[in-house]
């Protein structure tokens, strides 16, 4: 089963999928912000096309561990999003994957003009690669921890 992972952002949304033994995960797309209904339509659509199972939504906790105010933003967005699409949603704790993605297209020289709508299909990917070894690591299972269930 593949799986569809979201970087969740109010100008940008960033989309990652992994392969369909979940092992490997790849950032596919960034949505540009216009509407809720828009929005939520590309990412249905993107779960139509690559055939997704389940998705994964990047869970801004803060370093603490604690909920902060985008994480309020977040909870609406999931709400939406399941009742979009009829796959399981879970969230999962993104702290640090968009400095990870910044970082690493840093290290590859990438020009700051082509890094605005990298980054958040990277991060997407750094979500879901970190979600996809814990759940390896567990046994195939849905892996526990900060951000492991549905807010």
């Amino acid at each position: 089963m593949r799986i569809l992972a979201i970087d969740y952002g109010e100008k940008r949304i960033g989309l990652a999928v992994s392969d369909e033994l979940e092992v490997t995960a790849r950032g596919i797309a960034v949505v540009e912000h216009k509407s809720k209904t828009e929005d939520l339509a590309a990412i249905a659509a993107a779960v139509s096309e690559f055939g997704a199972g389940a998705i994964v939504v990047g869970y801004p906790l803060r370093l603490d561990g604690s909920a902060g105010i985008q994480c309020e933003k977040v909870d609406r967005f999931i709400a939406s999003l399941k009742e979009a699409v009829s796959v399981p949603v879970t969230a999962w704790d993104e702290t640090l994957s968009t400095r990870e993605a910044e970082g690493l297209m840093r290290e590859a020289g990438v020009k700051r003009r082509k890094k605005r709508g990298m980054v958040d299909r990277i991060a997407a990917a750094f979500i879901l690669q970190d979600y996809l070894n814990k759940k390896a690591r567990h046994g195939g299972g849905p892996p526990p921890g900060p951000g492991g269930g549905n807010p």
